[in-house]
């Protein structure tokens, strides 16, 4: 009689609002029995009281033998009404105010798309707004469902039972972060690979880990280029070399160039002695006139070389800009010198006609000796 006064005590002292400790008895479809630490009234807890979220079945989030933390929502004569809902969310709302204050980064597995988000459980209802997900736009979050992401608490209104989260506030911490490392570390002289993520007519922007870096048009190549598009595409991994950095305005230089092997590599295998190319006038100086025979390969013409003609200046015969024939007499690879000639390209119109000239003259010189040896020859006779 005595136990039984005991618990009839403790049973009327627990009122609406005290947090009991219960074991999970049986899963009913709409309803979960537990037994009360200390009571020997059953407990139930409503399908709507397990979770912040939408629950199909109860088997869902609890099984048989799970203790659980409730909080008691209404006391009847034989049983009470248990809520796990309430105390998820008080515990959720405490821990929630300290993540927004300290702006602490956490991981939470998406529950479900909605129209406009994502919903994440947090033993309180969060909400994903569709523009703070990524930090760039997404057509379709249907694949998000059972993702884990990392989140920020954007916003917090207990009253009106509002959590904001954000993905994207991570994302773009983490970007600047790695952005503001790099600034710090990067040096001139580095070769880093980067992707082209804008191009321009003046140039590429390109991505190298957070902060994009302009390789100028002159750049790009060792070959003239016309427009950037013509060399690089959107997207492109590119190893680029570090020209100059401007950490305060966040400005870095880069090349591409820089990193390809140099016009004048393996050029003797390219061109060699005695062979024969076209190629543009670039310069002309008083010694001669330099030509471009490859990208970026000028060799020098000789003044003497230029024509069969005697010229005081290579400006008399050649251009620049025009396309001659030249041939190549020496390359020097090392010393990145070579020597053409134009002049052994040519026809030798005079030199022809002097030896014209002789010829006529060794012919009637032959003729006349002809005649004087036949008349010595019968004066011997």
């Amino acid at each position: 009689m005595m136990v039984e006064d005991m618990n009839q005590v403790e049973i009327n002292n627990l009122e609406v609002g005290d947090k009991v400790t219960g074991t999970v008895t049986k899963v009913e479809e709409k309803q979960v029995l537990v037994s009360i630490e200390g009571s020997k009234l059953d407990g139930i807890i409503p399908i709507s009281e397990l979770s912040s979220l939408h629950v199909e079945k109860a088997t869902d989030v609890v099984s048989e033998g799970q203790e659980l933390q409730l909080k008691v929502t209404k006391v009847e004569e034989e049983l009470l009404v248990l809520s796990k809902k309430a105390v998820d969310a008080d515990l959720a709302w405490e821990e929630l105010q300290e993540k927004f204050e300290s702006k602490k980064v956490f991981e939470a597995e998406i529950k479900d798309v909605v129209k406009g988000g994502l919903v994440v459980d947090l033993g309180v209802r969060g909400f994903v707004p569709a523009s703070l997900v990524e930090n760039y736009f997404v057509d379709d979050f249907s694949d998000y469902k059972g993702k884990t992401l990392t989140f920020k608490v954007v916003e917090l209104e207990k009253e009106k039972n509002r959590v904001i989260l954000s993905h994207r506030a991570v994302v773009e911490e983490d970007l600047q972060n790695k952005k503001q490392q790099l600034l710090d570390t990067i040096e001139t002289g580095q070769v880093l690979e980067g992707t082209v993520q804008r191009i321009t007519d003046f140039g590429a922007f390109v991505d190298i880990g957070g902060v994009d870096g302009l390789v100028h048009i002159s750049q790009l190549s060792y070959e003239h280029v016309g427009k950037p598009s013509d060399v690089v595409t959107e997207g492109q991994q590119v190893n680029v070399k570090v020209l100059s950095v401007d950490r305060d305005n966040e400005r870095i230089s880069l090349s591409i160039k820089e990193t390809l092997p140099g016009p004048w590599a393996k050029v003797s295998e390219k061109l060699s002695t005695g062979s024969v190319t076209e190629g543009t006038v670039k310069r002309l100086v008083s010694f001669g006139a330099f030509v471009e025979v490859l990208p970026g390969v000028e060799g020098l013409v000789h003044i003497s070389q230029i024509s069969n003609k005697h010229i005081g200046t290579p400006h008399e015969v050649l251009t620049e800009g025009d396309t001659v024939k030249v041939k190549v007499l020496d390359v020097n690879e090392s010393e990145q010198r070579i020597s053409l000639s134009i002049r052994e390209l040519e026809e030798p119109e005079e030199e022809e006609d002097y030896s014209h000239y002789n010829q006529q003259e060794d012919s009637s010189g032959f003729q006349l000796g002809e005649m004087i040896g036949d008349k010595l020859n019968k004066l011997k006779k």
